[in-house]
């Protein structure tokens, strides 16, 4: 019995690892991938069951263990069972979602510059 291959840009997208298969193709020739602890340059590198991929997404390291390839970009609950996580899930707060800025760390909202005596005082 053959051995399931699928491309990496298509597994990623299947398994909604990314939100468009352009994006997943981008994120390999950026090279943000890994297959088994080598870089990969090409969207169309074969991933079998049991590859393990480290894939970085914002600043974010992911270690995914291929368990399935996938037949279609089902529902999340669907495409969970296409891989394995064996990184530690992201601590709590905007860690967890991948932002790498601490909170508060944009621009002051008008209100809070007024406060300092920034842009637009008016007293």
């Amino acid at each position: 019995m053959p051995v399931a291959v699928q491309r990496l840009d298509k597994w990623l997208w299947f398994a909604r690892i990314v939100k468009s298969r352009t994006l997943a193709a981008q994120l390999v020739e950026d090279g943000k991938v890994r297959v088994n602890r080598a870089k990969v340059a090409k969207p169309a590198q074969a991933v079998r069951p049991n590859d393990v991929l480290t894939i970085v997404i914002r600043g974010n390291v992911h270690v995914l263990r291929v368990v399935a390839p996938g037949a279609r970009r089902g529902p999340p609950a669907e495409a969970r069972l296409l891989y394995e996580l064996l990184s530690p899930p992201g601590g709590a707060g905007r860690e967890g979602r991948g932002l790498a800025e601490p909170p508060g760390a944009g621009l002051a909202m008008p209100r809070q510059r007024r406060r300092r005596g920034g842009v637009g005082d008016q007293t």
